[in-house]
């Protein structure tokens, strides 16, 4: 892709997502997302009232008088965006194929983020840390963040969630909103989810073609596996073949489903086919609905 081209559809992109962010996701963001809690403002005389827990012992001392301290609602947060840049990605049978809409979506979560006041920091994987880009708040890192997600090209071609997960908690200190948005092929990394979701408030966005969830008969097939080098024939209209790669696809899904729960963390779950855009607000309103 040369430049022109990658700048159009960066353009592209940012028209479309800076439209449905405004038009649909702030509101809902802003109502889910509120801050971390209570940061120090600062000390002020105690009055009738203030909560004795509250006084601020050492300053009390030195003026012989009381006082308390202050806090304020932390409300800047910081979301991470840990994106899948694996080669299972690049598939779809759709017009869109799944790294299209994994793009169109962290766009919007982006904007989002920042109309927040919020910080956003990406993490692209592959079956290693092939890009790591600090939280930063502005429009100008947001379009950084999307040109390097039309035009990047990963050096490797496999998945490990639990490696980036691992990164993520060492370079994220802070407690942060993060957005783990895979097609989740890959049943090695409950471990690392739990490690991470005692920190940080995860959210597995699951990308995946209708193609993938069901195999169709299609009759004798060449089949490519994108993280490997592997290409073999496969006969679809064998019923026991179609049943053994259903049941597959199953116990991945079931392991991703399990994994993000059990560590007490929320899932969503989008095919390439669909509006994405129902299943983002379906999310939204029902976690507000917990809050």
């Amino acid at each position: 892709m040369d430049t022109q081209e990658l700048l159009k559809k960066v353009r592209k992109i940012e028209i479309k997502a800076r439209g449905i962010s405004n038009h649909l996701f702030t509101g809902e963001y802003h109502s889910v997302f509120k801050g971390r809690g209570m940061s120090f403002s600062e000390v002020r005389e105690y009055q009738f009232g203030d909560e004795i827990r509250t006084i601020d012992w050492n300053v009390t001392a030195r003026f012989n008088s009381p006082y308390v301290k202050v806090f304020e609602e932390d409300r800047e947060l910081i979301v991470m965006l840990m994106i899948d840049v694996s080669k299972s990605a690049f598939f779809g049978t759709n017009k869109d194929m799944k790294n299209d809409i994994i793009t169109e979506i962290s766009a919007i979560l982006s904007f989002s983020a920042i109309h927040n006041d919020d910080k956003v920091g990406i993490i692209m994987f592959s079956n290693k840390v092939e890009l790591y880009i600090p939280p930063k708040k502005g429009k100008q890192h947001i379009l950084r963040i999307i040109r390097e997600l039309v035009g990047f090209e990963p050096s490797e071609s496999g998945t490990n969630i639990a490696e980036a997960l691992s990164f993520m908690s060492s370079v994220n200190k802070k407690r942060s909103i993060v957005f783990c948005i895979s097609d989740f092929i890959d049943d090695k990394y409950s471990d690392a989810l739990k490690i991470a979701a005692r920190r940080h408030d995860i959210i597995g966005l699951k990308v995946y073609d209708k193609f993938e969830s069901e195999l169709q008969n299609i009759g004798l097939t060449r089949v490519f596996d994108a993280e490997g080098s592997e290409a073999i024939w496969v006969d679809t209209s064998s019923a026991s073949v179609r049943k053994k790669y259903n049941e597959w696809y199953d116990t991945n899904h079931q392991y991703f489903k399990n994994a993000f729960l059990k560590s007490g963390s929320d899932i969503i779950s989008v095919r390439t086919d669909e509006d994405y855009i129902k299943s983002l607000l379906g999310f939204f309103k029902n976690r507000g609905k917990r809050k």
